[in-house]
């Protein structure tokens, strides 16, 4: 196995990294509904905790394999199985999620990870194996960080309920830590325009989950009679919310902006908070449409809430993470973190929170696409 060049033309993702994205759809959608449970049953705080736990074991695991591919995805046979190995670990753990989720018991998530880390850590010493010198040194530091990271979740495992309270942050960090630690004096050869598609093609697969969970609720209200004058309002917001996402996020070629490691880690770390702020749009709508139909014990505003948030934090996460480095002036700086702060303005618009949430968020992409348009325009010839 040897390293794809990073300036390699038109590169582009393959089937079966399409493949492996999908079967991410099965975990965020476990994610999701145990989130909307949670919030529909007036419990908050275990809900967002439990949705941040669980989102980033899914968002790493997807980042794991993801910046490997991009450095050395040579798509033969043994690559072929070895991610055919680790698409199954992830079912494993989308299997885990709801006892992780509701009961803390992290057991079949943990196997999951470790059906996946198994095969990615021998990925890593094959690439070893390819390689001379610092590239070789950087192969064998992925490895070995993948090892040890993995044997404190085992051991984490094996230790008493409370100690997941205190032993879960620090190895967070430490796995957020190891491509540092690998790539220190090497930086391995991922492609910036392959790894700003990855992330954008997960970014629909978020956004297309949302959508779904949001048809499955109004689909089940229908079911039970619920008004039509209720549940359209509600529909249409979240459909204006979900276009206006992916209008913002695709607003800029992030992959001229993606020119070493420091800029791509804090990119690519940060979207851990733009994918999961996505997701959890879709929950939020599932709740509203819970709360509408009197199936949800909270209140209008707190299911209005269960919106606007992550619609707020994803649209202040993609300007502080991703576009604002494209932006030009104040005026077109100030236009996501303006159009969010309007966003959570509507959560005090009662059962037209999420209509009037979806409205200002294109609103937000208008003034955008204005500015920008009024930035490229040529000057009038007198």
């Amino acid at each position: 196995m040897t390293a794809r060049s990073p300036d390699e033309p038109h590169r582009v993702a393959t089937p079966l990294e399409l493949l492996f994205d999908l079967c991410f759809v099965v975990a965020v959608a476990q994610a999701g509904a145990r989130l909307v449970h949670a919030l529909a049953e007036g419990d908050p705080g275990h809900g967002v905790t439990g949705y941040l736990f669980v989102f980033f074991a899914i968002w790493w695991a997807w980042v794991n394999f993801t910046w490997f591919a991009s450095a050395y995805d040579c798509d033969d046979v043994p690559y072929r199985i070895a991610t055919l190995v680790q698409m199954a670990g992830v079912l494993v753990l989308a299997a885990g999620i709801p006892r992780a989720f509701d009961d803390a018991q992290y057991a079949v998530a943990i196997t999951g990870y470790l059906i996946m880390r198994v095969a990615l850590t021998l990925q890593w010493l094959r690439a070893a194996h390819g390689e001379t010198g610092p590239a070789r040194t950087a192969a064998l530091r992925y490895a070995a960080g993948l090892v040890v990271v993995q044997v404190g979740w085992v051991v984490l495992l094996l230790l008493p309920d409370a100690a997941w309270a205190w032993g879960f942050v620090p190895l967070a960090i430490a796995e957020l830590a190891v491509p540092a630690f690998a790539e220190h004096r090497h930086r391995t050869p991922w492609h910036p325009h392959h790894i700003a598609e990855r992330y954008g093609l997960f970014t629909i697969i978020v956004l297309g989950e949302t959508i779904s969970a949001a048809t499955v609720a109004v689909q089940s209200a229908l079911d039970e009679s619920a008004a039509l004058d209720t549940l359209v309002p509600i529909a249409a917001g979240g459909l204006l919310l979900v276009f206006a996402a992916f209008w913002i996020y695709f607003a800029v070629p992030i992959h001229q902006y993606l020119t070493s490691n420091r800029q791509a880690f804090l990119w690519g770390y940060g979207h851990h908070f733009i994918l999961g702020s996505a997701a959890a749009i879709g929950a939020g709508i599932e709740v509203a449409v819970e709360q509408a139909t009197h199936h949800a014990h909270l209140s209008t505003r707190a299911a209005s809430f269960a919106v606007t948030l992550p619609t707020a934090l994803f649209m202040a996460t993609v300007w502080l993470v991703h576009s604002r480095h494209f932006k030009q002036g104040t005026a077109q700086q100030l236009v996501l973190p303006a159009g969010a702060v309007l966003v959570l303005a509507a959560s005090f618009a009662g059962h037209w929170a999420v209509p009037l949430a979806g409205l200002a968020a294109a609103c937000t992409v208008a003034a955008g696409v204005g500015l920008a348009a009024t930035r490229v325009r040529p000057p009038r010839v007198p």
